[in-house]
This record gives structure tokens, C-alpha cells and sequence, in this order.
């Protein structure tokens, strides 16, 4: 399979304790922001919007950009050998609603963690991400 590259969204929720909620992937198990590719003709906007209603149920507003990643950090290799180079859009949010919503086959676990506590597992694309983050805080 070829390698592509795809433009990807994510949105990264705080909640009221200043904690970010990550998702659990049900690909491969690893804890990410939650996001995804872009479909055609939508802004990124569009996109991060929709990625968080699929992935959590929860409806976010008011995303501000936080940073664009592309390069080797956005290499990633999903299970079934597909292989891409992401653009990864990074907006961040303190205003959202709805109720957490796990769907089980794209999302496993949902849950707010503290920056300085983050889970072991990480996407690997999420790392300077989350470097930058800390680092902006």
C-alpha cells in the first residue's frame, strides 16, 4: 500500500478543572485527541466539529487554532497496514455540551486528564502536541 497524506482535525477539549479530554481508540488501543480526517468540501472547522460529535457525543463552539503539525511526527501506521503522513489542524475549546458518548467501535474510553498526568499510551502524532500544550500553559 502507498503511503498518503490526509488532513486531520482535532480538538482539544479543557473542562472547567483545566483537565483535556482524550479518547481511547478502538483501533489500536492508544489515547488520542479527538479528531479525523477531513471529508471533501468541509472547512476545518466543519471538521473538528463533526469528529467530536461522532467520537463523544459532545457539540463544541468558539475553536480557536492552537497550531498546524506536519512532518515525520505525523507519520502514523494504523493496523491494517494503511500508512499516512498526517496535516494535523489543532484547535482548542472550553466551550462545550452534551453528554459523553462512547460508540465502541471508533471510541473505547473517554476521559478528562490532567495535563501533568497524561496516559502512557499516546498516539504518537499527539506527542509534540501535547509538548506544545504544556509548554503554552
Amino acid at each position: 500500500m502507498p503511503i498518503k497524506t490526509t488532513c486531520v482535525v482535532v480538538v482539544i477539549i479543557f473542562n472547567d478543572k483545566n483537565r483535556i479530554l482524550l479518547q481511547r481508540r478502538g483501533d489500536d488501543g492508544n489515547w488520542c485527541i479527538p479528531g479525523g480526517s477531513m471529508e471533501l468540501g468541509e472547512t476545518v472547522e466543519e471538521t473538528g466539529i463533526r469528529e467530536v460529535r461522532e467520537e463523544t457525543g459532545l457539540i463544541v463552539y468558539n475553536l480557536k487554532l492552537f497550531n498546524v503539525y506536519s512532518g515525520e511526527s505525523q507519520y502514523h501506521k494504523y493496523p491494517d497496514g494503511n500508512e499516512f503522513y498526517f496535516v494535523n489542524v489543532v484547535f482548542t475549546t472550553r466551550n462545550y455540551e452534551g453528554i459523553l458518548t462512547i460508540d465502541d467501535e471508533e471510541t473505547k474510553e473517554l476521559c478528562f486528564f490532567e495535563l501533568s498526568a497524561l496516559p502512557k499510551n499516546m498516539s504518537k502524532t499527539n506527542l509534540p502536541i501535547m509538548e506544545d500544550l504544556k509548554n503554552s500553559l
